[in-house]
């Protein structure tokens, strides 16, 4: 058989191939249109399914194969008549190198421009400030070093393609160059380390100013629920222990630690602007992940295990309102770590708020230790404190007064 009739049939093979595609093709639409036709679809949930997507890309990969195939019976038939190759495939591929580049760095541009405008909120917190400046500076050398890279590699492939009039002259090694791209790396990584390094340090190393000490505030996780504890008049947050959970003492209170007679229970949490709050968190059951995206705030908790967090608010809840102008603005705290199907209902508001407003707001908390907790430790139910209206600013003082007698 001669090479002439070997290509011919070739051809002829290819051909068939692509009209029986076709004709398989077209008759699977008319049998789709048929059938829809005798009974009406509602097409809207069809493009939220997973199926929808796996047809589209099966069509897409088909549509490929079959502009394959075409291609290759054009080149075919070129070779066949002794005809030289209709398509320069290197010039195709470097100007799809060159395409792509630009196309590489509009993306880069976009995504500054639009996906720039949904990252982490403005920060409001002190340490918040630290992580966006070093975010910031990664992220603006890694761009340039991507960019310098990318213009490199995809320029390089476009201007220097097979022309066939020219050739390759091989460059195999360069010592300048090796320390060039050795050392200047290395040098930019260790400053970012470094930086990285000392910014952790001054947000997990804080030295306690004795003039501005610590709000303590206990938050326990749980599936799917968060449990605020304020540390009341003395400010010391008491000792839990999980062999003292039942259903009056969710949180396992060790009433034997007189530290926890004045702890209060709270709904949401209210801190006050530029105090320094020390957060305590602990979990019930499974890990979860307490976060505060305005605070710069993430962390585990864990069960048997109790971690600490130390933040100062900057901006009030009011002033973020103003700022991002939304007058519904709330800061809120979630947790960050998938924990069970009930996980997105774990959020909790957090208000930041003047020094004076958070004093007003504390004293209406109410005790964790309940009548019902009193009767199951043993410990001397409180008098009811009666007094006129115009003596509110005593009430407090009478129950602290009576809250440090149950404690001596």
């Amino acid at each position: 058989m001669s090479l002439r009739k070997f290509i011919s049939n070739k051809t002829i093979a290819a051909l068939a191939v692509i009209m029986t595609a076709f004709a398989n093709t077209s008759a699977f639409a008319q049998a789709a249109a048929a059938e829809t036709a005798k009974k009406p679809v509602d097409m809207g949930p069809v493009y939220k399914s997973a199926i929808f997507y796996a047809m589209a890309f099966l069509l897409l990969c088909l549509f490929i194969a079959i502009i394959g195939k075409a291609l290759k019976v054009y080149e075919l038939t070129r070779a066949a008549q002794d005809k030289p190759k209709g398509i320069n495939w290197n010039a195709v591929n470097g100007v799809l190198f060159a395409l792509f580049l630009i196309v590489g760095l509009y993306g880069v541009y976009w995504e500054y421009t639009v996906h720039g405008n949904m990252i982490l909120p403005d920060a409001a917190s002190e340490h918040g400030e630290k992580i966006d400046q070093m975010f910031n500076i990664t992220l603006i050398l890694t761009t340039i070093v991507f960019i310098a890279t990318h213009i490199l590699l995809f320029g390089f492939a476009y201007i220097y393609k097979h022309s066939g009039k020219r050739k390759a002259y091989y460059y195999p090694h360069n010592n300048t160059l090796e320390r060039v791209w050795t050392i200047i790396p290395a040098l930019v990584l260790t400053v970012l380390v470094l930086m990285g390094f000392l910014t952790w340090r001054s947000i997990f190393y804080k030295i306690e100013d004795p003039n501005n000490k610590p709000i303590s505030i206990e938050i326990t996780s749980s599936q799917f629920a968060w449990a605020i504890r304020y540390p009341g008049a003395d400010g010391i947050v008491g000792l839990k222990n999980y062999k003292l959970i039942n259903s009056i003492n969710a949180l396992g209170i060790d009433f034997k630690d007189k530290n926890n007679l004045d702890d209060q229970s709270a709904d949401e949490m209210v801190i006050p602007v530029n105090k320094p709050v020390r957060l305590i968190l602990t979990s019930k059951d499974v890990i979860h992940s307490f976060y505060m995206p305005h605070f710069r705030v993430q962390l585990n908790t864990v069960p048997g295990m109790t971690s600490y967090f130390e933040f100062t608010p900057t901006i009030t809840t009011e002033e973020m309102k103003a700022k991002t102008n939304d007058p519904t603005f709330k800061y809120l705290f979630l947790c960050n770590k998938i924990c069970g199907d009930g996980h997105y209902k774990m959020q909790k508001e957090v208000k930041v708020v003047s020094m004076a407003e958070y004093e007003a707001w504390v004293k209406k908390q109410p005790a964790y230790l309940t009548d019902d907790l009193r009767k199951e430790f043993n410990l001397p139910v409180a008098a009811p404190v009666t007094a006129p209206a115009d003596t509110a600013a005593k009430d407090t003082s009478a129950v602290k007064t009576n809250q440090l007698a149950l404690k001596n």
